[in-house]
């Protein structure tokens, strides 16, 4: 019956998906999680989840609500977490930062056990968990989702000192802030570049619509300055109704040269906020320099990562290639098709949380259906999604039919309608995760 109940949840049905039934679908998924008669594991286990994103609390909860005289222990050193989506609202001064803040009092309230500490040593031999104090951990089954970490290697000049210069505010919080800051103090007539990476990258529309936010910024602040986006890509997603809004909002205040333009850039220069590309060097105002990406450390040093940096696992059940007993989800993972998102995160963990409620109690997973929506904002009142389908296939997550995307040519009616469905997508998936 949980099997079921999980698979219910993490499934689409054959008809094709609008964005307002992925928003309605998480409320129905928590309401599904909080039925009784899910069932429970038939002996006490323990499942540690290290990160405490919108993949492992969604993991965290889901388990506990499944097998509640489980033990589910979630380890975050953060007390607060700060969401991603939304946070270019907050650079572009139409969100404060408390908006994006979540707390973890109500995961503990549901029974999960919360440890504020940071993990420094994992032990699959032992399936051991070893936290910052000291403390060693076992468990059964091990979860990470522990997001990003960035490739300092891939980009000369940029580490943790230049990004107090050149900020990347591909972290939510400190980051988003002294963005913003920058912006704020930028004389009118200034330009403000984003270098942006290859994917594999978190949230792979997000640059592009932190440039149409910046651009409203200055439209409205500054409206003699430009927005210049460096990109390590020739196309990327959404792209015609991107540089549709850019042209109908912006006029020619974006300018966007890709890589058979010369976009990529190769390194940077933090003392003279210099930025060198394969066919020139630019040195705005403002450097938005958000580098090249690959998991969090936490699953190097399990040994999860392979050589891409990213984590190979089994699409079913999101077992570690190369680690037993180790789980992994969210933006570490090697998903195939299936984008690096907070909506992708939060059916990954409840997909995973299915998987162990199943090997726990000897039962072979069900493959799962994966549902992700994407939303984009590029002016108040202007937003428009991409929705997607994803299923196993061979190693990986493969696109399958049923998704939806925004129409290139609507009217602005529809734009509104998008940007409000954005808005209480956001409020869902928070409530569902975190409130």
């Amino acid at each position: 019956m949980a099997a079921a109940a999980f698979a219910w949840m993490i499934r689409m049905t054959t008809r094709p998906m609008t964005r307002r039934a992925a928003v309605l679908g998480i409320s129905a998924a928590t309401a599904t999680l909080a039925r009784p008669q899910v069932l429970r594991a038939q002996s006490t286990s323990r499942v540690v989840v290290v990160g405490g994103g919108f993949g492992g609390a969604a993991c965290a909860r889901a388990l506990k609500r499944s097998q509640g005289d489980s033990q589910v222990i979630l380890i975050e050193p953060n007390a607060v977490f700060t969401s991603c989506p939304f946070s270019n609202e907050v650079i572009a001064g139409l969100r404060d930062i408390e908006a994006q803040q979540f707390d973890y009092d109500k995961l503990a309230a549901d029974g999960v056990t919360v440890i504020g500490e940071a993990v420094t040593t994992i032990e699959p031999q032992l399936r051991s968990v070893l936290t910052a104090d000291g403390v060693a951990l076992p468990y059964d089954r091990l979860v990470l989702s522990p997001g990003i970490d960035f490739h300092f290697e891939a980009l000369p000049g940029y580490d943790e000192a230049a990004s107090e210069k050149m900020p990347h505010a591909w972290k939510a919080g400190a980051q988003t802030l002294l963005l913003r800051r920058q912006l704020e103090a930028m004389d009118d007539g200034g330009t403000v570049a984003i270098a942006v990476p290859p994917n594999p990258s978190r949230c792979p529309p997000a640059p592009y619509e932190r440039a149409s936010l910046i651009a409203h910024y200055l439209k409205a602040r500054k409206p003699r300055s430009k927005v210049l986006i460096l990109d390590a890509k020739d196309t990327f997603s959404q792209q015609r109704l991107f540089e549709k809004a850019w042209k109908e909002l912006y006029g020619d205040m974006i300018e966007r040269i890709g890589l058979s333009q010369g976009g990529r850039v190769t390194s940077v220069d933090p003392s003279t906020k210099t930025i060198v590309t394969e066919f020139g060097n630019y040195t705005p105002d403002v450097a938005n320099v958000i580098p090249p990406q690959r998991a969090g450390h936490i699953a190097e040093i399990t040994g999860a990562t392979d050589a891409t940096g990213w984590c190979p696992i089994d699409p079913v059940t999101f077992e570690s290639k190369l680690v037993k007993d180790v789980h992994v989800i969210g933006d570490a993972c090697l998903g195939g098709g299936i984008p690096k998102s907070a909506s992708a995160a939060s059916a990954q963990g409840k997909a995973c949380a299915a998987a162990i409620v199943n090997l726990l109690a000897g039962r072979a997973p069900e493959a799962p259906r994966l549902t992700g929506v994407c939303y984009n904002t590029v002016a108040p009142g202007y937003g428009f999604s991409l929705a997607g389908n994803y299923q196993p296939r061979g190693d990986i997550f493969a696109e399958v039919e049923g998704g939806a995307t925004s129409p290139v040519d609507a009217p602005r009616e529809l734009r509104a309608r998008e940007a409000a469905e954005a808005e209480r997508w956001f409020q869902t998936i928070t409530a569902d995760t975190f409130g």
